[in-house]
Formats: C-alpha cells, sequence, structure tokens
C-alpha cells in the first residue's frame, strides 16, 4: 500500500547528467509488485571509490562484501535492491551476494571486486536472487544518463518521495558535479542508520581522499540526524569519482585544491540526509537540536541526540505541547556533564529557561504557536564551556506505529 507524501517533502532537483554515469530501475519482483526495486549504476574504467557503513555488529551480507571490495578502491558497477535487506540469513545471503556481483560484472566484463551491491529491506528472509539476476541484463541495457529519478524511486521502501541533491563546484577552476541519491525513513539513527546513500562525481580523486573525506562529511550530516533511535543493518554511503573532467592532479594530501569539493560534498551529505529525516515514518515535523556550552563539541553532540532520540520529547512536539521539562530530563540522562542552575533552554527563538529557572515573565504564547508550524527549533545552553552540537530529528506520531506495526503484511 502506497503511504501518503511527507508534508515536509522537498520537490526532487533537476539532475543534469554526470560524465560518465549511467543509471536507471527495473521491475525484479523481488517484494513489491507494480513497482521498481532494482537500481543499476555503470561507471568507466578508473573510477575510484570509497564509503562508510552501518556500526551495527549484525550487518548483511551486502555490507561485507562492499568492506572487503572497496580495499581495492576501484568500482565499475553499483547494484541495489528494495524490499529484502538480505540480512540475517546466513550462507544464502553470501551466494546470493557473490552471484549478483558475479552477473554484473560478466555484464561488464570486469572483476567481481569492481561491483558494489547493497540492500534494503525485511531483514531475515533470503534475497530471491534468482529474480535479481534473470533481471539485469534487461536493465544494462536500458541505462542511461537521465537515469536519476528512476534510480531514486527504485531504491525506496517505505519513503515517501525520491531523496536526491546536487552541486557544481570547480577544483582548480575546473567545474565538477556532485550528485546523490538516497533512502530511509525508519530505523535511522546515528552511526550510519535503513538508510542507504549513493554519490558520484567526475572529479578525478584519489580513492584514499575520497574515503577522507567521506567519512568526514558522514559524521557532520548522517551521523547527526536520528528518526527513531534505531541503527539498521544495512547502512551504506558510497561515493564514487569517475575522473571524467579534465583538472589539476590532486593527491591524498593535496587538500588545499579541494577545499570547495569538500565544502560542497558536506552540503550535500547534508542535504540528503535531513530529506531522509523529512521523511521519517509518520513525521509531520522536521527538529533541529542546537546545544551550546557543553565541556566539548562531543559532548555538545551527545547531548544532542539524546534530545532528539527521547520519545516523550519527540511526542511532546507531535502533539504541539510546550513542555520544555521534557527537553530538561533528556538532558539530564544523556550521561554528560550538566548543572541544573546553569541550563538554559529555549524553543522557536524563546528562552523559556535561563540558569536554572523559569525566565521572569515568559509568555508561552510564541513557543506555542512555533509547535504548531512544521519546522521546529530547540536551543540548550549548559553554561559549562565553549562546546557546541546540532542533531536533527522529526516528531513521534501514530503514523510510525502503524507503519512499523504492519511492515510484513
Amino acid at each position: 500500500m502506497a503511504l501518503p507524501t511527507s508534508p515536509l517533502a522537498v520537490p526532487m532537483p533537476e539532475l543534469p547528467p554526470l560524465a560518465g554515469v549511467r543509471l536507471g530501475s527495473a521491475e525484479a519482483g523481488i517484494r513489491y509488485a507494480g513497482r521498481t526495486d532494482l537500481v543499476m549504476a555503470v561507471l568507466p574504467e578508473g573510477t575510484t571509490a570509497a564509503g562508510v557503513f552501518t556500526r551495527n555488529r549484525c550487518p548483511g551480507a551486502p555490507v561485507d562484501w562492499c568492506r572487503a571490495a572497496l580495499a581495492h578502491g576501484q568500482a565499475r558497477a553499483l547494484v541495489v535492491n528494495a524490499g529484502n535487506a538480505n540480512v540475517f540469513t546466513g550462507r544464502a545471503g553470501i551466494e546470493a551476494v557473490n552471484a549478483t556481483a558475479g552477473a554484473a560484472a560478466d555484464l561488464l566484463g570486469c572483476s567481481v571486486h569492481e561491483v558494489l551491491v547493497a540492500s534494503t529491506g525485511v531483514i531475515g528472509e533470503v534475497l530471491p536472487h534468482a529474480k535479481l539476476i534473470a533481471a539485469l541484463p534487461a536493465l544494462y541495457a536500458s541505462l542511461a544518463e537521465d537515469g536519476w529519478l528512476a534510480a531514486a524511486r527504485g531504491i525506496m521502501t517505505t519513503d515517501t518521495f525520491p531523496k536526491a541533491a546536487t552541486r557544481t563546484v570547480p577544483i582548480d577552476g575546473s567545474p565538477v558535479r556532485i550528485t546523490g541519491i538516497a533512502k530511509g525513513s525508519g530505523m535511522v539513527a546515528p552511526d550510519m542508520a535503513t538508510m542507504l546513500a549513493f554519490v558520484f562525481t567526475d572529479a578525478k580523486l584519489p580513492a584514499p581522499l575520497l574515503q577522507d573525506m567521506l567519512a568526514r562529511g558522514v559524521k557532520r550530516s548522517f551521523n547527526c540526524t536520528t528518526v527513531d533511535s534505531d541503527t539498521s543493518t544495512s547502512d551504506t554511503v558510497l561515493l564514487f569519482a569517475t575522473g571524467q573532467v579534465a583538472h589539476a592532479p590532486v593527491g591524498r594530501h593535496d587538500k588545499h585544491l579541494v577545499r570547495e569539493f569538500r565544502d560542497a560534498l558536506d552540503a550535500l551529505l547534508l542535504d540528503l540526509a535531513l530529506q531522509v529525516v523529512r521523511d521519517g515514518e509518520g513525521a509531520q515535523k522536521l527538529v533541529r537540536i542546537d546545544v551550546a556550552g557543553a565541556v566539548s563539541n562531543k559532548s555538545a553532540r551527545r547531548v544532542a541526540l539524546a534530545i532528539a532520540n527521547s520519545p516523550l520529547v519527540k511526542t511532546a512536539i507531535a502533539g504541539e505541547d510546550a513542555n520544555w521539562g521534557r527537553i530538561v530530563m533528556a538532558v539530564g540522562k544523556a550521561g554528560e556533564p550538566a548543572d541544573r542552575d546553569k541550563l538554559s533552554v529555549g524553543v522557536g527563538g524563546t528562552w523559556m529557561a535561563r540558569n536554572g529557572g523559569v525566565v521572569l515573565g515568559y509568555d508561552e504564547g510564541p513557543v506555542v504557536a512555533h509547535m504548531k508550524g512544521r519546522e521546529i527549533g530547540i536551543a540548550v545552553d549548559l553554561g559549562l564551556g565553549t562546546g557546541v552540537g546540532t542533531a536533527w530529528t522529526c516528531d513521534l506520531t501514530h503514523g510510525y506505529i502503524d507503519i512499523n506495526g504492519n511492515y510484513r503484511s
């Protein structure tokens, strides 16, 4: 059953061709009927690749495959299926990955280690990879430079809208493009979240530099977001550089040459991460939590995430209840240094409490009005130091229960 589009959805941007990338989707019938569920992208020889993956201790077979394949730093193809996560399926899961990579490699005439795979969907069911492999030849023949929307739709599960972003930025005066697609709606939390993202650039960059930049960008984006505090077994973010644009040679340590590129990549990753939060299962509101005055940035981030993951805070936001006591509770449970007599809390630009007490003459009216909006801002000042941190989340509504209570039906 199709879910109504999230009220927080953003329109799909125009995605021009990116030199060297052809992609598209097909109906393989893995789980869904009447919709695409298999995506493939092919890349030119010499494409470099990097990846960041879930830290869940029960990862899927595709995650293990990609971790091993990326040791070579090269990629020629990406194959992704939706509807079945290929997780907790034992030897059958490994065989499915091997067969998928082998079939794609045969089509391209490349090494199996140059094929990266990803899966998303139900955990614990054997992936019917014969259906996937049977659909690959026709899909491969249909790939196109303008297949971005088809690919973004093909990786969706409980997502209500396709997610994509693009940026253009110079490297030594030569314009290069970065384009990415993502999927995610539930089982989303820091340390990679069921969240997949695939980012492509036509720049020519070494794999170690790609890895450095991707790890940095993920830390500042996907790992600062949470929908439900559950870290998936399948989370994967891959970055590919096709090398099709001529620009000054860049080595791993030539970070000054790619400063603008790195910043653009960071912005694109955050854009994709926030689209995932906007599509949080049952979400009606996007929430940003800014914490200042912590003993360190790391501490501030942990406090922000404790607030973002609190069911009581999230349900108060869903109910448009200006209950700032729940924010105080979440700060106190974070396990980070905090002093109730120095704590300040604000919502929507209005400070409700300062230095451990209610602000004299506090008027709840502006806060109540703010809570009725689609985007909510929470500010906390611990009054202990200079550490700052930000987290993003969504509210927790009955829609989340409805979706997840019926996920396998």
